[in-house]
């Protein structure tokens, strides 16, 4: 069985967004000339790449990858080794963009999200996103039940 999890957008949430409303005119535009389609194209790669991680439990693989217009997924499968470990990672993220009056808009974006650790403690890739903290411990334990690893203390 595979199970997919999407993390979060490429270029951000504020280029996300232009991306959607380029696409957007692109689509206008194309009702008046074939140029539209440069920027229905630029805006549906902006607007929808992003990257997640796919576990197949039933051959003890993942594969992080980054998803090209949303559904052209590039990555690599990777073989879970008995020696390797899950745990929780906090992850602080912001993203800052200005305007053309030196206006400043900031995103602060906390998330936690499940890691694959090799045998060195060293993170490998993220498995899943976590939305509450509190949630988290029967989400790892489920995890790390199903494939067979031991969670790492923090």
């Amino acid at each position: 069985m595979k199970e997919y999890f999407k993390f979060e957008k490429a270029f951000g949430p504020v280029a996300s967004f232009s991306g959607y409303v380029i696409a957007g005119a692109g689509l206008i535009a194309l009702y008046f000339s074939l140029t539209g389609l440069i920027l229905v194209f630029f805006g549906v790669f902006v607007g929808f790449t992003n990257s997640g991680t796919t576990i197949d439990y039933t051959n003890r693989k993942v594969k992080f990858s980054n998803n090209i217009f949303g559904f052209i997924k590039i990555g690599k499968w990777l073989n879970i080794a008995d020696d390797m470990s899950i745990g929780i990672k906090k992850s602080n993220k912001s993203f800052r963009t200005y305007s053309q009056s030196n206006r400043v808009l900031e995103i602060f974006v906390k998330t936690n999200k499940i890691y694959l650790f090799d045998l060195q403690g060293k993170p490998v890739m993220p498995l899943k996103k976590i939305g509450a903290i509190n949630n988290s411990g029967k989400e790892l334990e489920d995890l790390s039940r199903i494939l067979g690893l031991t969670v790492r203390k923090q």
